[in-house]
């Protein structure tokens, strides 16, 4: 178990961010092992083509057999949402020694693997070449795998965040971590993540607390190392909707009635969702779908109620009527 101690001032600096370079990542376990998260299978398949060129021994070096991974690749976020290349820029300025520790941290007790061996002997020379020779191979990586995606995996994780912000705001801490996962657990100042390889305590000390939700996560992940400052990378909502394919009408009818974008809406509103995660699931902007919803309001053919500071639409009546076969693929 690896446990935060938290106090009053950590808890008020307690934030939210995006890592790009996080999930680029994370990714490489699901790539590794496919029968991790059977979600992730569609992603998997289309993009083993583009990655054949690349370095693949070296990249799935960084995956340790007990799937950790260092500490080094995975920078605290310096901001809110940095760019990839901000992160990797990051990356690239790690130093020698440290660069030796975390691969050694991540693969013990197992040796490092033949591609990483650079890492364990004393010439920094040599490490730092492979160091760089890592962010080369994530950059093309991230170009090939990550890249195309990330648009639609931002709008998630931003949902998530959205989410947990309002469970703050409703009952306090104690609420933010309830649902967050089973293995994480909240009492008396300390937050408590089970099931981890690691058994250390870290005290915040005015460090704060930085949440990180990951589309590529499992399970819940703070640094290997307890040097790290306290950061927890945790499974983000709504995985099981980011590779689903774009709502199809039936119809043309409907279609041709209100268009196709009205109709993919319609096709969606059979349970309540806001705006963010109506666009992450079409593919487009918050405001383009809200120009759509006051239209189909309008209309009434959806509706709308407030939860929260949250707006959520729904088929009306009619709208059922309306949609009739239309359906989501």
């Amino acid at each position: 178990m690896i446990s935060f101690e938290l106090g009053v001032e950590d808890l008020a600096d307690t934030r939210f961010a995006l890592s790009p370079l996080h999930e680029t990542v994370v990714s490489l376990r699901v790539l590794r092992e496919p029968g991790l998260c059977a979600l992730h299978l569609p992603w998997r398949r289309s993009i083993l083509e583009g990655i054949e060129a690349l370095d693949t021994e070296l990249l799935m070096s960084l995956v340790a057999a007990r799937r950790t991974l260092p500490d080094f690749l995975t920078p605290r976020p310096a901001s809110f949402a940095p760019s990839f290349e901000e992160e990797l820029a990051a990356v690239g300025r790690t130093s020698p020694d440290l660069v030796r520790r975390d691969l050694a941290a991540a693969h013990a007790p197992n040796p490092l693997p033949a591609a990483l061996l650079h890492a364990a002997d004393g010439d920094d020379a040599r490490v730092l070449a492979l160091r760089d020779a890592i962010c080369a191979l994530l950059l093309r990586y991230w170009e090939v795998a990550i890249k195309p995606a990330w648009p639609r995996m931002r709008l998630l994780l931003e949902a998530d965040m959205t989410y947990r912000a309002r469970q703050l705001a409703v009952g306090g801490v104690r609420l933010l971590f309830a649902d967050m996962h089973p293995n994480v657990r909240w009492h008396e100042g300390v937050l408590r993540i089970d099931r981890m390889i690691g058994r250390h305590r870290v005290a915040a000390s005015g460090r704060g607390l930085l949440l990180v939700p990951s589309v590529f996560a499992h399970k819940p992940a703070p640094p290997v190392s307890p040097e790290e400052p306290p950061m927890l990378v945790y499974p983000s909502r709504g995985v099981a909707t980011l590779w689903m394919r774009e709502p199809v009408a039936d119809t043309a009818a409907l279609v041709s009635l209100v268009g196709a974008p009205k109709a993919q809406l319609l096709g969606i509103l059979e349970e309540p969702l806001p705006t963010v995660e109506m666009a992450r699931r079409l593919r487009v902007t918050p405001s383009a779908v809200s120009q759509h919803l006051r239209v189909l309001h309008a209309a009434g053919l959806v509706t709308r109620a407030r939860d929260g500071r949250r707006v959520l639409y729904r088929r009306s009546s009619l709208g059922d009527e309306l949609a009739g076969g239309f359906r989501s693929a």
